[in-house]
């Protein structure tokens, strides 16, 4: 079964399980999102619709704003869960700031609840951000079965991504999904992700095909085939890996079988 591990709910979803249907992808896991890129049909068009993301990354959006975004996008995903469930999973969005007691607290109430197999994506807009997420590693050590997918291309930094290394080794019980396997900073993800156990790789917007490539050679169990749709096309994303894989195990692998066994669906 071939997986895209890491897409956001594009607008309609018809447009988007066509594009599933044309690259062979049998099932998604589906991301929370504000802007719809997938719109756009010009550069300014599309520079309106990543505007909110920058707003949101800087801070600019209250905290109460915040959180009612949030529980709108995993209303929306949750909907598009129930009516397409043959070809979607769903992570969802978790706000940060909040007391131990309120993480847990919106865990259950709107990931377990809604049955989505894991939390994210984070994208830290600074340092204290990703210091942030230590509240939310605490909770997941009550859900051993949620994994966590942190952002760590531009705008986080290598002393960001330090931070999150520090947390995945304090956290040995959290599954920590490095989304965009570090961006510049891939040959220091691939070393990290060898000797943390916890620790894996998302190859969307590798920062170059040989990124791609030897973090397959190096962790061929640890690496999670995704496109970051709409930002990136899930038939060429998919192309890479079945060229650069070694082998069919291993290709297998990476396009579905590492993913399923770490939502817990690898009987599937």
């Amino acid at each position: 079964m071939v997986i895209d591990s890491h897409q956001h709910l594009m607008l309609p979803t018809e447009f988007q399980i066509e594009k599933l249907d044309k690259a062979g992808i049998d099932k998604v896991i589906l991301f929370c999102t504000t802007p719809h890129p997938e719109r756009a049909k010009t550069l300014l068009e599309l520079k309106r619709e990543i505007e909110s993301l920058y707003k949101i990354l800087a801070g600019s959006n209250t905290k109460a704003s915040d959180m009612q975004r949030m529980k709108n996008n995993i209303q929306e995903l949750t909907q598009i869960l129930h009516k397409y469930p043959d070809r979607f999973y769903g992570f969802g969005s978790v706000p940060l700031e909040l007391s131990l007691e309120d993480t847990i607290d919106w865990i259950d109430r709107y990931i377990v609840s809604n049955g989505l197999k894991g939390i994210g994506e984070f994208t830290p807009g600074s340092d204290k951000q990703v210091q942030q997420l230590e509240t939310v590693f605490q909770a997941l050590e009550q859900y051993p079965q949620l994994p966590i997918w942190v952002h760590t291309f531009n705008p986080v930094s290598l002393s960001g991504i330090k931070i999150l290394m520090e947390l995945t080794k304090k956290f040995p019980k959290v599954s920590v999904i490095y989304g965009h396997m570090g961006g510049y900073y891939w040959m220091e993800v691939i070393d990290f992700a060898k000797t943390v156990s916890n620790a894996y790789i998302d190859l969307s917007a590798a920062f170059s095909t040989l990124a791609a490539r030897m973090a397959v050679a190096e962790l061929p169990e640890k690496c999670l085939y995704s496109s970051d749709a709409p930002y990136g096309e899930p038939l060429l994303s998919k192309q890479l890996i079945e060229y650069i894989s070694p082998s069919d195990e291993i290709r297998d692998k990476i396009l579905g079988g590492n993913i399923l066994k770490l939502i817990g669906e690898e009987n599937i």
